[in-house]
């Protein structure tokens, strides 16, 4: 039964209204699946709509299971028959019945993501190319963006002009359409094109399920492409009922093929068009949404609307600046320990960020306080692909085990296949020996130049290890290997810039121990990598700001926020258009928050960006009244808070001299500053401090401690 007192005004508006064209501008947390499932029911209920002459469009199999479930709450067997599913489901219903017009077969196979995966790698075979020179994401976009500009395989070979990666990527895209034709296969982007295409050649079979479908709803309008609003209109040409919900602030997919215009614009297509705003707030306070309501307002292409909640003004915006970025991530930690305290769960806390590699530091701050965190949508830093890669190459200069040369050996390739890997392998266990010895005393005679070339760069390493400081000889491994080229050469942003924040991290490490060696180093990294990475239910959650979409929680760090960082250097390139997507994405990560909003960024050195870091402009356009200002660059980074208020460094130290500091000495810390060593407990030294800060206890190699000498006297 559809309540409406659940409603307010604009949303039963939204739920009612009889135009034929509809479209409803619904805010972040404004109740729009709610609006769009009692719409339907209200249509069943109360305008005797029979349920299958409806259809639903969504994006997400959660999001129609979802409206399922709360229609049949409502309706309960008289919602039965709505046609509620993904658009690419709808596709494949559509063409199980009548894709034999286009010569295929009704049992076609669709081709899931594993399945082209599998594709790619017999092509990469047969090209004689490799996935880490050619990655399969990046391919798979290459051949995507050929279909749905029309371009079949020949004419991608044509428009190679004789570039060799080009080449090779248009012989993969025609031995990926060879097999899929063979197989009468199709990918997810071919079931959408199919579609139209078989809607554009056979009028009769559009009347058909355009007449089929008498009213067309479509969630997260925002979202759709060329190719889908191209499908939608087919549909909805019959009986012209089409109600889509979206907000145009939320437009953050456009590098999937989104355009913010079409819901924008919607307006030139249906001259009827009648549009709804739902602007009242149920998720986040006053605070939060007139922050996020002051940054949107820069941009041109939307819909007009203010966010306003009934859940009161609340605590303004935290806006942190902090010395670096590992203060930033102790930042944070301090925060979520000291909230926890006041009663929030781990699984209330977010940490957003625009960059894959911008959670480096915030990982490894979260393993030391062991604060337990989970990563939606992708991987822990250390575990990242290249991430991994040029660990094995360092770790050629300081053990070459097995294990690390397997992993490098041929990465970027250098034609060398498992059964030579396997030969040298045996010779190997036959000799006592590791594989490196046996590639280094020539034991395996084939491949001999590329094997020698290989040993000659290790033992350059090696060598220039003893004079380079560890950031110089990180760049030389990146050069000599081609590591940095093979990644450049394929545009691999997302991995280059996991690269770079590899640099900003070991270049961390040599300032904090100016006398550590690259073992040392290691050594410490595989304190992170053999972290144990099982799931815990109340825990921390870490994303980019594109997998927090839909989602909320209750305090939120949206970290890293730095003009050429968020916004992206990229996107800034991009001119208006870029920076205007980079604005929303902004608008999204602050609302996603319902109680705290803390956004924070770093002043020091970003390899990324090449250069010193300046605040985002995302924080200057927050209006004053709605934001807190707190500036940490007057002092040095501090450190994680354990239980009892213990400091301890966030860095893994060489062995302390137990004789360092004696009960007595007078010692200057760079934050709480002068103090007393109370004891010094196997390199833990307690020291007091004046009120309010009190006894500390810190490590005797921390760098923000050294003993008062007489030139501070002077």
């Amino acid at each position: 039964m559809v309540v409406f007192s659940q409603l307010n005004e604009n949303q039963k508006c939204a739920v009612e209204d009889k135009h034929n064209h509809i479209r409803i501008i619904a805010g972040a947390g404004s109740g729009k699946t709610r609006v769009l499932t009692m719409r339907i029911a209200y249509l069943i209920e109360k305008m005797n709509v029979l349920p299958y002459h409806i259809l639903a469009i969504t994006f997400t199999n959660k999001a129609a299971k979802e409206m399922k479930s709360r229609i049949n709450e409502m309706l309960s067997d008289k919602g039965v028959g709505c046609h509620i599913s993904t658009i690419h489901s709808l596709c494949m219903r559509i063409l199980s019945e009548d894709i034999v017009a286009l010569n295929y077969p009704r049992n076609f196979t669709v081709v899931d993501a594993d399945d082209q995966k599998q594709i790619l790698k017999e092509a990469y075979k047969l090209v004689g190319i490799d996935k880490k020179e050619y990655a399969y994401g990046s391919m798979l976009d290459y051949i995507a963006d050929n279909k749905y500009q029309s371009i079949n395989p020949s004419k991608a070979m044509e428009y190679t002009y004789g570039e060799p990666r080009l080449i090779n990527k248009a012989k993969v895209f025609a031995y990926y359409q060879e097999r899929l034709e063979k197989m009468y296969g199709l990918d997810f982007d071919d079931l959408i094109l199919f579609t139209t295409r078989l809607f554009d050649e056979n009028p009769v079979i559009l009347e058909k399920w355009a007449k089929r479908f008498h009213y067309i709803h479509v969630d997260e309008f925002q979202d759709v492409d060329k190719e889908q609003y191209k499908l939608i209109k087919q549909l909805s040409s019959f009986h012209n009922n089409l109600y889509v919900v979206g907000d145009p602030d939320q437009t953050i997919f456009t590098w999937r093929g989104a355009d913010v215009n079409i819901i924008t614009n919607m307006d030139k297509d249906f001259k009827d068009l009648y549009t709804i705003i739902l602007n009242e707030n149920y998720r986040s306070t006053n605070n939060i949404l007139s922050g996020a309501n002051s940054v949107i307002k820069n941009n041109k292409a939307r819909v007009e609307k203010d966010l306003y909640s009934n859940n009161g003004a609340g605590d303004r915006i935290i806006h942190k600046t902090c010395f670096s970025e590992a203060a930033e991530a102790n930042y944070v930690a301090n925060q979520i320990i000291k909230l926890r305290n006041d009663g929030y769960n781990y699984r209330d806390f977010a940490i957003l960020y625009r960059s894959n590699y911008l959670s480096r530091d915030v990982e490894k701050v979260l393993l030391e306080n062991r604060i337990p965190y989970v990563i939606y949508g992708g991987l822990r830093f250390y575990e990242r692909m290249e991430v991994k890669d040029i660990l094995c190459y360092l770790r050629m200069i300081t053990r070459a085990d097995d294990l690390a040369l397997i992993r490098i050996i041929n990465t970027p390739r250098r034609g060398i296949g498992q059964k030579t890997i396997d030969a040298i392998q045996e010779i190997a266990n036959s000799q006592n020996m590791t594989m490196y010895e046996v590639l280094k005393a020539g034991l395996y005679p084939k491949n001999k130049d590329t094997f020698d070339h290989f040993v000659k760069m290790v033992e350059k390493w090696r060598n220039d290890v003893q004079t380079l400081d560890l950031e110089l000889l990180l760049k030389e491994v990146l050069d000599d290997s081609g590591y940095r080229t093979m990644l450049e050469a394929e545009n691999e942003t997302e991995r280059l810039e996991n690269i770079k924040s590899l640099l900003d991290d070991i270049k961390e490490y040599s300032e904090d121990y100016p006398d550590s060696t690259l073992d040392d180093y290691l050594q410490m990294i595989s304190l992170y990598t053999d972290r144990a990475s099982e799931q815990v239910y109340d825990s921390v959650n870490l994303c980019t700001i594109h997998s927090a979409k839909g989602l909320e929680f209750e305090c939120v760090f949206v970290i890293g926020l730095s003009e050429g960082v968020f916004p992206s250097e990229k996107t800034l390139s991009e001119g208006l258009k870029g920076l205007e997507e980079e604005r929303r994405l902004a608008y999204v990560a602050y609302t996603r928050a319902k109680k705290l909003l803390y956004v924070t960024e770093s002043s020091s050195f970003s390899y990324v960006l090449q250069s010193s870091k300046l605040p985002s402009r995302f924080i200057k356009e927050i209006d004053s009244a709605y934001i807190e200002h707190v500036d940490d660059r007057v002092s040095p980074i501090s450190s994680p808070i354990f239980d009892e208020d213990v400091v301890i460094n966030t860095r893994v130290n060489k062995e302390p001299k137990d004789d360092m500091y004696r009960k007595g000495d007078i010692i200057i810390h760079k934050i709480y500053g002068e103090g007393v060593i109370l004891s010094n407990d196997n390199g833990v030294v307690s020291i007091a401090f004046p009120h309010p800060v009190g006894i500390k206890k810190i490590l005797a190699s921390h760098p923000s401690i050294r003993k008062k000498t007489k030139d501070d006297y002077s």
